[in-house]
């Protein structure tokens, strides 16, 4: 029975690191690659670039998951990312889309920037920013 639990529990981690991680409120954890791959797929893509650090970022984490709730479309409708700056923010996922700093919220479809916000906490902007994903 141990033996059985320990190459189950090998197989779980050689397979687990390879999808990107779902981070709290439906955001998935930035790997490169994830976001290009979800618009290649036609998906209109929620970016968040935040640092766990950051009580900008936190507010806007908090409306976001209040508007998420209220209004399900937005979950449906696009792919979430959330890319951490501490780990990202020297890299071209932000250099590429001049992305100044943390707390820079964008919406991309296919090959266009559908907005952004860049430290707004206002729950009217944001979900302005999100309408415009839908």
């Amino acid at each position: 029975m141990i033996r059985r639990t320990f190459i189950l529990g090998l197989a779980a981690s050689a397979v687990i690191p390879a999808m990107p991680a779902l981070a709290a409120g439906g955001f998935v954890d930035y790997r490169p690659g994830v976001i290009e791959k979800a618009l290649a797929a036609g998906k209109t893509v929620f970016v968040d670039y935040a640092a766990t650090w950051c009580t900008t970022c936190k507010a806007q984490s908090r409306v976001l998951a209040q508007l998420m709730k209220e209004n399900p479309a937005y979950a449906q409708s696009m792919t979430f990312v959330r890319v951490d700056w501490d780990d990202y923010g020297n890299q071209p996922v932000a250099r590429d889309r001049n992305i100044p700093r943390r707390s820079t919220l964008l919406v991309l479809r296919g090959d266009r920037e559908l907005g952004r916000i860049v430290a707004g906490t206002s729950k009217a902007e944001i979900k302005a920013l999100l309408d415009k994903g839908l």
